[in-house]
């Protein structure tokens, strides 16, 4: 029997839990995945898929429309189903903003909880969307003793991010706001860098989520050199997305500059002084893993 899962089992969800599970995920036979982009103008049409032995099937499609929330509409749409991998059945039909808000905080927090110093203090989103929102309670649940500060391209939309979250601090300017920042978590719709390396100190950890086409960065060169870099995913990084792809094809970096990916988690390691830079590329696979978790939270049908 096909399961409609939707928001109701959110309450049963958990982003520890859910990183746990994703890197138990990456135990299992290496995935395959296959990823189609179809681009019209700045609009985007993805197509996910992955295949993991023992775990299931997964496609997903997702829909990325900038313009849209300037008509009330929101920016990003799209299907998940995830299939049987004994018998290729749908075995669920997931609501797609549940499980994209869980598996791209739950990707990035995997990631921060191996390479930031469990320590860290302040966390500075930068970026105050519904990924931003995420972001917020995913790091929260990871380290419960950090101050959040929120620094946004619109004044109007840190100071309404700020305001629904008490203990959220605005910051004048971004520089400043990395300047004393332990995390950086980066979730915007940029194209040409935002966030500079000369602004890292030692011991900062970056975590990279809002580009997803070859013509988007959010991180300068100096960022890069200045960084060790892991990805989540090389399959899905390193040659479709600009953040990697356009400083390797310049030469700015090599591929050997990125040190690991999830399918070797324990390089995933950092000394007291190294800034650490994990691109989230949010792979199908990870939509798959993510998956099970919600039709295994959802429980008995």
């Amino acid at each position: 029997m096909t399961r409609i899962i939707g928001r109701e089992v959110e309450p049963r969800l958990d982003w520890i839990a859910l990183t746990d599970a994703l890197a138990a995920g990456h135990d299992l036979p290496r995935a395959e995945i296959e990823d189609v982009f179809l681009y019209q103008g700045n609009r985007t049409l993805l197509n996910r898929s992955a295949w993991i032995a023992g775990l299931g099937l997964l496609v997903k499609a997702a829909t990325v429309f900038p313009d849209n929330p300037a008509e009330g509409r929101p920016m990003v749409g799209g299907a998940v189903n995830l299939m049987s991998d004994r018998t290729g059945a749908l075995d669920a039909v997931i609501d797609f903003a549940l499980l994209t808000k869980w598996k791209t905080a739950a990707d990035s927090l995997l990631a921060a909880r191996r390479l930031a110093r469990p320590d860290s203090e302040v966390v500075l989103i930068v970026g105050a969307g519904t990924v931003g929102a995420s972001l917020y309670d995913a790091y929260s649940a990871a380290f419960p003793q950090a101050r959040f500060v929120i620094w946004n391209r619109s004044p109007d939309g840190a100071a309404r991010f700020a305001a629904a979250r008490p203990g959220v601090e605005l910051c004048e300017t971004l520089a400043h706001g990395v300047a004393r920042a332990d995390i950086v978590t980066c979730a915007t719709m940029s194209t040409d860098p935002v966030l500079r390396g000369e602004w890292l100190r030692p011991g900062t950890h970056v975590d990279l989520i809002g580009a997803y086409r070859p013509d988007m960065r959010e991180a300068d060169d100096d960022a890069l050199t200045r960084a060790r870099i892991f990805v989540d995913s090389r399959a899905t990084t390193i040659s479709h997305i600009g953040e990697l792809r356009d400083p390797i094809d310049r030469s700015v970096i090599t591929q050997a500059d990125v040190l690991a990916d999830y399918y070797d988690l324990d390089a995933f390691a950092r000394e007291p002084d190294d800034i650490t830079l994990f691109k989230n590329g949010g792979g199908a696979h990870l939509d798959l893993m993510t998956a099970a978790y919600l039709l295994d939270r959802a429980g008995p049908a």
